[in-house]
């Protein structure tokens, strides 16, 4: 019997970037402070129980990612992993293929606030380490790359950030 566990092969990250009339603080902080107000309310977990009331990102390593319902019910996304205001945030991702919280799988969001030597600030988004989805990896890549995945997410962020 064979007992080798193979190493899921490299899955290339989901990077995008969006320029912004922002300084990197105010940036920073509609990213984080105001995610709810250009989160995409169908991009829920609770959704089938509950309308999306908000989305929150706790303000230091360790805080909460989640979101809760309209009914108070709650479903964690994941945790801050780094929080360095106003340049560098990442977060930890735990929602597998399926978009259900595994409190298992971690892959990471890193998203840079660099400003721009004429004025405003380049927000760069990374989404790594998908191949710890493992068989799902190209598929949840796929969705995340998509329009209605980060594309669509930062340029609503990108609207906001003014």
């Amino acid at each position: 019997m064979n007992t080798t566990v193979s190493t899921p092969a490299y899955v290339e990250p989901v990077v995008r970037s969006v320029r912004v009339a922002a300084s990197p603080a105010r940036a920073f902080e509609v990213f984080t402070s105001n995610i709810g107000r250009w989160w995409i309310p169908t991009h829920s977990i609770l959704a089938s129980k509950s309308p999306q009331a908000s989305v929150t990102i706790e303000p230091r390593v360790g805080g909460r990612w989640f979101e809760r319902g309209e009914d108070g019910s709650e479903c964690d996304w994941g945790h801050v992993m780094v929080w360095e205001a106003p340049r560098r945030l990442v977060l930890a991702w735990q929602l597998d293929a399926q978009w259900d919280f595994d409190p298992a799988l971690v892959t990471e969001v890193e998203v840079r606030f660099d400003a721009e030597p004429s004025g405003g600030t380049t927000v760069t988004l990374e989404h790594r380490c998908l191949e710890r989805y493992g068989a799902g990896a190209e598929s949840a890549r796929t969705g995340l790359a998509s329009e209605g995945g980060w594309s669509g997410l930062l340029e609503r962020f990108r609207q906001l950030a003014v």
